[in-house]
Protein backbone atom coordinates (compact mmCIF):
# COMPACT_ATOMS: atom_id res chain seq x y z
CA UNK A 1 0.00 0.00 0.00
CA UNK A 2 1.41 3.40 -1.03
CA UNK A 3 1.82 6.07 1.62
CA UNK A 4 -0.14 9.31 1.44
CA UNK A 5 1.57 12.18 -0.40
CA UNK A 6 3.81 14.37 1.72
CA UNK A 7 2.16 17.77 2.30
CA UNK A 8 4.42 20.48 0.87
CA UNK A 9 3.89 24.07 -0.30
CA UNK A 10 2.25 24.46 -3.70
CA UNK A 11 4.78 25.06 -6.45
CA UNK A 12 4.42 26.59 -9.92
CA UNK A 13 6.61 26.80 -13.01
CA UNK A 14 6.50 27.15 -16.77
CA UNK A 15 6.55 23.59 -18.11
CA UNK A 16 7.28 24.29 -21.77
CA UNK A 17 10.39 25.58 -23.52
CA UNK A 18 10.65 29.37 -23.55
CA UNK A 19 11.49 30.59 -27.06
CA UNK A 20 10.65 34.19 -27.90
CA UNK A 21 7.81 34.57 -30.42
CA UNK A 22 7.69 30.81 -31.08
CA UNK A 23 5.54 27.94 -29.90
CA UNK A 24 1.77 27.69 -30.18
CA UNK A 25 1.18 26.63 -26.57
CA UNK A 26 2.80 27.53 -23.27
CA UNK A 27 2.01 25.55 -20.12
CA UNK A 28 2.13 26.77 -16.53
CA UNK A 29 2.01 23.89 -14.05
CA UNK A 30 1.07 23.92 -10.35
CA UNK A 31 1.28 21.10 -7.82
CA UNK A 32 0.18 21.07 -4.19
CA UNK A 33 -2.71 21.31 -1.81
CA UNK A 34 -3.75 24.83 -2.88
CA UNK A 35 -3.34 24.31 -6.65
CA UNK A 36 -7.11 24.03 -7.23
CA UNK A 37 -7.86 27.08 -5.07
CA UNK A 38 -5.35 29.15 -7.07
CA UNK A 39 -6.86 27.91 -10.33
CA UNK A 40 -10.34 28.97 -9.20
CA UNK A 41 -9.01 32.43 -8.31
CA UNK A 42 -7.52 32.96 -11.76
CA UNK A 43 -9.59 30.95 -14.24
CA UNK A 44 -13.12 31.76 -15.40
CA UNK A 45 -14.66 28.82 -17.26
CA UNK A 46 -17.06 29.61 -20.10
CA UNK A 47 -20.65 28.41 -19.71
CA UNK A 48 -21.52 25.68 -17.23
CA UNK A 49 -18.49 23.42 -17.51
CA UNK A 50 -17.92 20.95 -14.69
CA UNK A 51 -14.76 21.33 -12.58
CA UNK A 52 -13.57 17.75 -12.15
CA UNK A 53 -10.39 15.72 -12.46
CA UNK A 54 -8.99 14.93 -15.90
CA UNK A 55 -11.42 17.20 -17.70
CA UNK A 56 -10.24 20.05 -19.94
CA UNK A 57 -12.00 23.36 -19.34
CA UNK A 58 -12.09 26.31 -21.75
CA UNK A 59 -12.13 29.88 -20.51
CA UNK A 60 -10.09 32.95 -19.65
CA UNK A 61 -7.40 33.75 -17.12
CA UNK A 62 -8.17 37.02 -15.33
CA UNK A 63 -6.30 39.14 -12.84
CA UNK A 64 -8.17 38.49 -9.56
CA UNK A 65 -8.03 42.15 -8.42
CA UNK A 66 -8.55 44.08 -11.67
CA UNK A 67 -10.59 41.43 -13.54
CA UNK A 68 -8.47 42.18 -16.64
CA UNK A 69 -8.26 39.25 -19.06
CA UNK A 70 -4.66 37.99 -19.28
CA UNK A 71 -5.19 35.17 -21.77
CA UNK A 72 -7.69 32.83 -23.39
CA UNK A 73 -6.69 29.38 -22.22
CA UNK A 74 -7.47 25.77 -21.39
CA UNK A 75 -7.35 24.40 -17.85
CA UNK A 76 -6.51 20.79 -16.99
CA UNK A 77 -6.97 19.47 -13.45
CA UNK A 78 -5.49 16.18 -12.20
CA UNK A 79 -6.54 15.49 -8.62
CA UNK A 80 -4.43 13.44 -6.22
CA UNK A 81 -3.42 10.69 -6.37
CA UNK A 82 -4.02 10.39 -10.15
CA UNK A 83 -1.37 12.91 -11.14
CA UNK A 84 2.33 13.13 -11.94
CA UNK A 85 3.24 14.14 -8.40
CA UNK A 86 0.39 12.29 -6.59
CA UNK A 87 -0.68 15.78 -5.45
CA UNK A 88 -3.39 18.01 -6.94
CA UNK A 89 -1.93 19.24 -10.23
CA UNK A 90 -3.26 22.07 -12.41
CA UNK A 91 -2.03 23.09 -15.84
CA UNK A 92 -2.88 26.35 -17.62
CA UNK A 93 -2.48 25.84 -21.38
CA UNK A 94 -1.87 29.37 -22.63
CA UNK A 95 -0.85 30.91 -25.92
CA UNK A 96 2.82 30.37 -26.71
CA UNK A 97 5.66 32.86 -26.69
CA UNK A 98 6.97 34.51 -23.55
CA UNK A 99 4.49 37.19 -22.44
CA UNK A 100 1.33 35.20 -21.69
CA UNK A 101 2.97 32.37 -19.75
CA UNK A 102 5.14 34.78 -17.75
CA UNK A 103 2.05 36.78 -16.77
CA UNK A 104 0.14 33.67 -15.75
CA UNK A 105 3.09 32.36 -13.74
CA UNK A 106 3.35 35.68 -11.91
CA UNK A 107 -0.35 35.55 -11.06
CA UNK A 108 0.12 32.04 -9.61
CA UNK A 109 3.02 33.22 -7.46
CA UNK A 110 1.05 36.25 -6.28
CA UNK A 111 -1.82 33.91 -5.35
CA UNK A 112 0.45 31.98 -3.00
CA UNK A 113 2.43 29.42 -5.01
CA UNK A 114 6.19 29.09 -4.66
CA UNK A 115 8.43 29.16 -7.75
CA UNK A 116 9.52 25.59 -8.45
CA UNK A 117 13.21 24.75 -8.57
CA UNK A 118 14.76 22.42 -11.19
CA UNK A 119 13.29 18.93 -10.86
CA UNK A 120 10.81 19.86 -8.11
CA UNK A 121 7.81 18.17 -9.74
CA UNK A 122 9.68 14.92 -10.37
CA UNK A 123 11.20 15.07 -6.89
CA UNK A 124 7.69 15.16 -5.45
CA UNK A 125 6.69 12.22 -7.63
CA UNK A 126 9.65 10.32 -6.13
CA UNK A 127 9.04 11.39 -2.53
CA UNK A 128 5.35 10.52 -2.83
CA UNK A 129 6.12 7.01 -4.06
CA UNK A 130 4.84 7.33 -7.60
CA UNK A 131 8.25 6.53 -9.13
CA UNK A 132 11.57 5.24 -7.84
CA UNK A 133 14.91 6.97 -8.38
CA UNK A 134 15.82 5.00 -11.52
CA UNK A 135 12.58 6.14 -13.13
CA UNK A 136 13.16 9.74 -12.03
CA UNK A 137 16.60 9.76 -13.63
CA UNK A 138 15.13 8.18 -16.76
CA UNK A 139 12.68 11.07 -17.05
CA UNK A 140 15.56 13.53 -17.08
CA UNK A 141 17.41 11.46 -19.65
CA UNK A 142 14.32 11.14 -21.84
CA UNK A 143 13.87 14.91 -21.90
CA UNK A 144 17.54 15.42 -22.78
CA UNK A 145 17.87 12.50 -25.23
CA UNK A 146 19.90 13.38 -28.32
CA UNK A 147 18.94 10.33 -30.39
CA UNK A 148 16.14 7.78 -30.74
CA UNK A 149 18.41 5.13 -29.20
CA UNK A 150 18.99 7.33 -26.14
CA UNK A 151 15.26 7.99 -25.88
CA UNK A 152 14.50 4.25 -26.10
CA UNK A 153 17.00 3.46 -23.34
CA UNK A 154 15.54 6.20 -21.14
CA UNK A 155 12.01 4.95 -21.80
CA UNK A 156 13.07 1.43 -20.76
CA UNK A 157 14.25 2.85 -17.44
CA UNK A 158 11.02 4.81 -17.04
CA UNK A 159 9.05 1.59 -17.57
CA UNK A 160 10.91 -0.02 -14.66
CA UNK A 161 13.24 -2.28 -16.62
CA UNK A 162 16.16 -1.28 -14.39
CA UNK A 163 14.24 -1.04 -11.14
CA UNK A 164 12.77 -4.54 -11.40
CA UNK A 165 16.02 -6.56 -11.64
CA UNK A 166 17.74 -4.36 -9.05
CA UNK A 167 14.81 -4.76 -6.67
CA UNK A 168 14.81 -8.53 -7.23
CA UNK A 169 18.53 -8.75 -6.42
CA UNK A 170 18.07 -6.63 -3.31
CA UNK A 171 15.09 -8.67 -2.10
CA UNK A 172 17.02 -11.91 -2.52
CA UNK A 173 20.01 -10.43 -0.69
CA UNK A 174 17.68 -9.42 2.15
CA UNK A 175 16.32 -12.98 2.28
CA UNK A 176 19.86 -14.38 2.52
CA UNK A 177 20.72 -11.87 5.25
CA UNK A 178 17.58 -12.84 7.19
CA UNK A 179 18.50 -16.53 6.93
CA UNK A 180 22.04 -15.92 8.19
CA UNK A 181 20.87 -13.75 11.09
CA UNK A 182 18.27 -16.35 12.01
CA UNK A 183 21.04 -18.96 12.19
CA UNK A 184 23.09 -16.63 14.40
CA UNK A 185 20.21 -16.15 16.85
CA UNK A 186 18.43 -19.51 16.69
CA UNK A 187 20.97 -22.03 15.40
CA UNK A 188 19.82 -24.69 17.86
CA UNK A 189 16.21 -24.49 16.69
CA UNK A 190 16.86 -24.49 12.92
CA UNK A 191 18.17 -27.06 10.44
CA UNK A 192 21.81 -26.60 9.33
CA UNK A 193 22.39 -23.77 6.90
CA UNK A 194 22.90 -24.71 3.23
CA UNK A 195 26.22 -22.93 2.73
CA UNK A 196 26.82 -24.16 -0.86
CA UNK A 197 23.28 -23.04 -1.71
CA UNK A 198 23.94 -19.56 -0.28
CA UNK A 199 27.19 -19.31 -2.25
CA UNK A 200 25.34 -20.27 -5.43
CA UNK A 201 22.65 -17.65 -4.79
CA UNK A 202 25.22 -14.92 -4.16
CA UNK A 203 27.04 -15.88 -7.35
CA UNK A 204 23.78 -15.59 -9.33
CA UNK A 205 23.16 -12.15 -7.85
CA UNK A 206 26.68 -11.05 -8.80
CA UNK A 207 26.24 -12.25 -12.38
CA UNK A 208 22.98 -10.32 -12.69
CA UNK A 209 24.69 -7.13 -11.54
CA UNK A 210 27.65 -7.69 -13.87
CA UNK A 211 25.25 -8.02 -16.81
CA UNK A 212 23.55 -4.75 -15.90
CA UNK A 213 26.92 -3.04 -15.37
CA UNK A 214 27.86 -3.94 -18.94
CA UNK A 215 25.35 -1.31 -20.11
CA UNK A 216 27.31 1.56 -18.50
CA UNK A 217 29.52 2.22 -21.53
CA UNK A 218 26.51 2.18 -23.82
CA UNK A 219 24.73 4.60 -21.52
CA UNK A 220 27.67 6.99 -21.52
CA UNK A 221 27.89 6.79 -25.31
CA UNK A 222 24.18 7.53 -25.79
CA UNK A 223 24.25 10.46 -23.37
CA UNK A 224 27.48 12.22 -24.28
CA UNK A 225 27.90 11.02 -27.85
CA UNK A 226 31.14 10.68 -29.78
CA UNK A 227 33.48 13.51 -30.72
CA UNK A 228 35.14 13.00 -34.10
CA UNK A 229 37.89 15.17 -35.57
CA UNK A 230 38.53 15.13 -39.32
CA UNK A 231 42.22 15.94 -39.85
CA UNK A 232 44.59 15.96 -42.78
CA UNK A 233 46.69 18.04 -45.11
CA UNK A 234 45.01 21.06 -46.78
CA UNK A 235 42.74 20.36 -49.76
CA UNK A 236 42.28 16.62 -49.18
CA UNK A 237 38.50 17.03 -48.91
CA UNK A 238 37.92 17.33 -45.17
CA UNK A 239 35.17 19.93 -45.54
CA UNK A 240 33.54 17.91 -48.32
CA UNK A 241 33.60 14.89 -46.01
CA UNK A 242 31.91 16.87 -43.22
CA UNK A 243 29.23 18.01 -45.67
CA UNK A 244 28.72 14.44 -46.91
CA UNK A 245 28.32 13.08 -43.36
CA UNK A 246 25.93 15.86 -42.32
CA UNK A 247 24.06 15.93 -45.65
CA UNK A 248 24.39 19.73 -45.65
CA UNK A 249 26.70 22.43 -46.96
CA UNK A 250 27.90 23.08 -43.42
CA UNK A 251 31.48 23.84 -44.45
CA UNK A 252 32.78 26.02 -47.28
CA UNK A 253 34.39 23.95 -50.03
CA UNK A 254 36.81 25.38 -52.61
CA UNK A 255 39.78 24.17 -54.65
CA UNK A 256 42.01 26.55 -52.72
CA UNK A 257 44.10 24.93 -49.94
CA UNK A 258 43.70 26.52 -46.51
CA UNK A 259 40.06 27.58 -46.97
CA UNK A 260 39.12 26.25 -43.51
CA UNK A 261 40.84 28.49 -40.97
CA UNK A 262 39.00 27.38 -37.83
CA UNK A 263 37.28 24.28 -36.45
CA UNK A 264 33.83 23.85 -38.01
CA UNK A 265 31.38 21.77 -35.96
CA UNK A 266 28.38 19.70 -37.01
CA UNK A 267 26.13 17.64 -34.72
CA UNK A 268 24.40 14.61 -36.19
CA UNK A 269 23.22 11.11 -35.31
CA UNK A 270 24.78 8.02 -36.88
CA UNK A 271 23.37 4.60 -36.06
CA UNK A 272 21.46 6.02 -33.10
CA UNK A 273 24.63 7.56 -31.62
CA UNK A 274 24.98 11.34 -31.18
CA UNK A 275 28.05 12.47 -33.09
CA UNK A 276 29.90 15.79 -32.94
CA UNK A 277 32.03 16.07 -36.08
CA UNK A 278 34.80 18.66 -36.21
CA UNK A 279 36.19 19.75 -39.56
CA UNK A 280 39.64 21.13 -38.80
CA UNK A 281 42.02 23.41 -40.65
CA UNK A 282 44.57 21.65 -42.84
CA UNK A 283 47.71 20.78 -40.89
CA UNK A 284 50.84 22.16 -42.56
CA UNK A 285 53.70 24.55 -41.98
CA UNK A 286 52.66 28.12 -42.81
CA UNK A 287 53.76 31.71 -42.23
CA UNK A 288 50.16 32.95 -42.26
CA UNK A 289 49.42 33.93 -38.63
CA UNK A 290 45.68 33.23 -38.91
CA UNK A 291 46.29 29.84 -40.51
CA UNK A 292 48.84 29.02 -37.80
CA UNK A 293 46.14 29.54 -35.17
CA UNK A 294 43.81 27.26 -37.16
CA UNK A 295 46.48 24.55 -37.38
CA UNK A 296 47.08 24.74 -33.62
CA UNK A 297 43.35 24.38 -32.98
CA UNK A 298 43.25 21.41 -35.36
CA UNK A 299 45.92 19.62 -33.34
CA UNK A 300 44.09 20.36 -30.10
CA UNK A 301 40.81 19.07 -31.54
CA UNK A 302 42.51 15.86 -32.67
CA UNK A 303 43.94 15.23 -29.21
CA UNK A 304 40.59 15.85 -27.50
CA UNK A 305 38.53 13.75 -29.93
CA UNK A 306 37.27 10.24 -29.19
CA UNK A 307 37.89 9.24 -32.80
CA UNK A 308 40.13 10.75 -35.48
CA UNK A 309 39.41 10.50 -39.20
CA UNK A 310 42.73 11.03 -40.98
CA UNK A 311 41.84 11.99 -44.54
CA UNK A 312 44.20 11.75 -47.49
CA UNK A 313 43.88 12.65 -51.18
CA UNK A 314 43.67 9.39 -53.16
CA UNK A 315 45.28 11.07 -56.16
CA UNK A 316 48.27 12.33 -54.22
CA UNK A 317 48.56 9.24 -52.02
CA UNK A 318 50.52 8.81 -48.81
CA UNK A 319 53.27 11.41 -48.50
CA UNK A 320 55.67 12.61 -45.83
CA UNK A 321 53.05 15.22 -44.88
CA UNK A 322 50.53 12.45 -44.08
CA UNK A 323 53.22 10.58 -42.16
CA UNK A 324 53.85 13.62 -39.95
CA UNK A 325 50.16 13.98 -39.13
CA UNK A 326 49.77 10.24 -38.58
CA UNK A 327 52.63 10.27 -36.08
CA UNK A 328 50.72 12.79 -33.99
CA UNK A 329 47.41 10.89 -33.90
CA UNK A 330 48.31 7.19 -34.32
CA UNK A 331 47.77 6.49 -30.62
CA UNK A 332 44.15 7.67 -30.91
CA UNK A 333 41.23 5.58 -32.12
CA UNK A 334 41.61 6.26 -35.85
CA UNK A 335 40.09 5.63 -39.26
CA UNK A 336 42.10 6.37 -42.39
CA UNK A 337 39.89 7.77 -45.16
CA UNK A 338 41.18 7.72 -48.72
CA UNK A 339 39.14 10.42 -50.45
CA UNK A 340 38.56 11.35 -54.12
CA UNK A 341 38.16 7.74 -55.23
CA UNK A 342 35.96 9.06 -58.08
CA UNK A 343 39.17 10.33 -59.70
CA UNK A 344 41.27 7.13 -59.46
CA UNK A 345 40.82 3.42 -60.17
CA UNK A 346 42.69 1.84 -57.27
CA UNK A 347 43.91 2.59 -53.77
CA UNK A 348 47.25 4.38 -53.47
CA UNK A 349 50.09 2.59 -51.71
CA UNK A 350 49.77 2.84 -47.94
CA UNK A 351 52.28 1.97 -45.16
CA UNK A 352 52.60 -1.80 -44.79
CA UNK A 353 52.47 -1.59 -40.99
CA UNK A 354 49.24 0.46 -40.90
CA UNK A 355 46.98 -1.17 -38.29
CA UNK A 356 43.99 1.16 -38.42
CA UNK A 357 40.91 0.53 -40.60
CA UNK A 358 40.89 2.08 -44.08
CA UNK A 359 37.76 3.37 -45.85
CA UNK A 360 37.95 4.42 -49.51
CA UNK A 361 35.29 6.88 -50.62
CA UNK A 362 34.36 9.93 -52.60
CA UNK A 363 33.02 12.74 -50.45
CA UNK A 364 31.94 14.59 -53.59
CA UNK A 365 29.70 11.78 -54.91
CA UNK A 366 29.06 10.33 -51.40
CA UNK A 367 30.11 6.90 -52.65
CA UNK A 368 31.41 4.96 -49.62
CA UNK A 369 29.97 7.31 -46.97
CA UNK A 370 27.73 4.46 -45.74
CA UNK A 371 30.85 2.32 -45.17
CA UNK A 372 32.46 5.09 -43.15
CA UNK A 373 29.33 5.48 -41.04
CA UNK A 374 29.21 1.72 -40.42
CA UNK A 375 32.86 1.75 -39.30
CA UNK A 376 32.21 4.70 -36.95
CA UNK A 377 29.30 2.84 -35.34
CA UNK A 378 31.37 -0.35 -35.08
CA UNK A 379 34.18 1.45 -33.27
CA UNK A 380 31.75 3.36 -31.04
CA UNK A 381 29.97 0.17 -29.96
CA UNK A 382 33.10 -1.92 -29.51
CA UNK A 383 32.97 -1.57 -25.72
CA UNK A 384 29.22 -2.18 -25.38
CA UNK A 385 28.85 -5.65 -26.89
CA UNK A 386 28.29 -7.23 -23.48
CA UNK A 387 25.08 -5.24 -23.13
CA UNK A 388 23.69 -6.04 -26.56
CA UNK A 389 20.88 -8.18 -25.16
CA UNK A 390 19.59 -5.40 -22.89
CA UNK A 391 17.82 -2.19 -23.81
CA UNK A 392 19.05 -0.54 -20.61
CA UNK A 393 21.74 2.11 -20.33
CA UNK A 394 22.73 2.89 -16.75
CA UNK A 395 24.35 6.19 -15.80
CA UNK A 396 27.56 6.86 -13.88
CA UNK A 397 25.88 7.17 -10.48
CA UNK A 398 24.06 3.89 -10.92
CA UNK A 399 27.19 2.19 -12.21
CA UNK A 400 29.20 3.33 -9.16
CA UNK A 401 26.58 1.97 -6.76
CA UNK A 402 26.26 -1.34 -8.63
CA UNK A 403 30.04 -1.71 -8.69
CA UNK A 404 30.11 -1.28 -4.91
CA UNK A 405 27.34 -3.86 -4.54
CA UNK A 406 29.15 -6.35 -6.76
CA UNK A 407 32.40 -5.90 -4.85
CA UNK A 408 30.57 -6.38 -1.55
CA UNK A 409 29.03 -9.65 -2.78
CA UNK A 410 32.47 -10.85 -3.87
CA UNK A 411 33.78 -10.11 -0.37
CA UNK A 412 30.92 -12.18 1.10
CA UNK A 413 32.08 -15.13 -1.01
CA UNK A 414 35.66 -14.60 0.18
CA UNK A 415 34.50 -14.46 3.80
CA UNK A 416 32.59 -17.71 3.41
CA UNK A 417 35.56 -19.37 1.69
CA UNK A 418 37.81 -18.26 4.58
CA UNK A 419 35.44 -20.03 7.01
CA UNK A 420 34.94 -16.88 9.09
CA UNK A 421 32.04 -16.64 11.58
CA UNK A 422 28.54 -15.86 10.30
CA UNK A 423 28.63 -12.36 11.76
CA UNK A 424 31.34 -11.45 9.24
CA UNK A 425 29.15 -12.65 6.37
CA UNK A 426 26.50 -10.10 7.22
CA UNK A 427 28.84 -7.06 7.14
CA UNK A 428 29.44 -7.05 3.39
CA UNK A 429 25.97 -8.39 2.63
CA UNK A 430 24.49 -5.32 4.34
CA UNK A 431 26.85 -3.13 2.30
CA UNK A 432 25.59 -4.72 -0.93
CA UNK A 433 21.97 -4.19 0.12
CA UNK A 434 22.68 -0.54 0.97
CA UNK A 435 24.37 0.08 -2.40
CA UNK A 436 21.46 -1.48 -4.29
CA UNK A 437 19.08 0.72 -2.31
CA UNK A 438 21.04 3.76 -3.46
CA UNK A 439 20.20 2.87 -7.07
CA UNK A 440 16.45 2.71 -6.50
CA UNK A 441 16.34 5.46 -3.88
CA UNK A 442 15.54 3.34 -0.83
CA UNK A 443 18.91 4.24 0.72
CA UNK A 444 19.77 7.86 -0.03
CA UNK A 445 20.82 11.03 1.73
CA UNK A 446 19.38 14.45 0.93
CA UNK A 447 22.60 15.76 -0.63
CA UNK A 448 22.50 13.01 -3.27
CA UNK A 449 18.87 13.83 -4.10
CA UNK A 450 19.75 17.51 -4.44
CA UNK A 451 22.57 16.68 -6.84
CA UNK A 452 20.38 14.42 -8.98
CA UNK A 453 17.35 16.70 -9.28
CA UNK A 454 19.37 19.88 -9.79
CA UNK A 455 20.19 18.54 -13.27
CA UNK A 456 16.53 18.63 -14.27
CA UNK A 457 14.95 21.49 -16.18
CA UNK A 458 12.58 23.81 -14.30
CA UNK A 459 8.99 22.69 -14.71
CA UNK A 460 9.72 18.96 -14.80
Amino acid sequence: MKSAPIQQPTIAAIATAMVSQQGSVGIVRLSGATAIDIAKQLFVAAGKQIWESHRVLYGHIRHPQTDVVVDEALLLMMLAPRSYTREDVVEFHCHGGTICVQQVLQLCLTAGANLAQPGDFTLRAFLNGRIDLTQAESISELVGARSTAAASAALAGLQGKLRKPIQQVRDRALDILAEIEAQIDFADDLPPMDVPGICEQIDELSQTLITILATADRGELLRTGLKIAIVGHPNVGKSSLLNALSRTDRAIVTDLPGTTRDVVESNLVIGGIPIQVLDTAGIRETVDRVEQIGVARSKTAAQQADLVILTIDGQRGWTDAEMEIYAQVQEKSLILVVNKMDLITELPKLPADLQQPVVALSALSQEGIDRLEAKIVEIAQAGTIGAANLDLAINQRQAAALTQATSALERVQETIASDLPWDFWTIDLREAIKSLGEVTGEELVESVLDRIFSRFCIGK
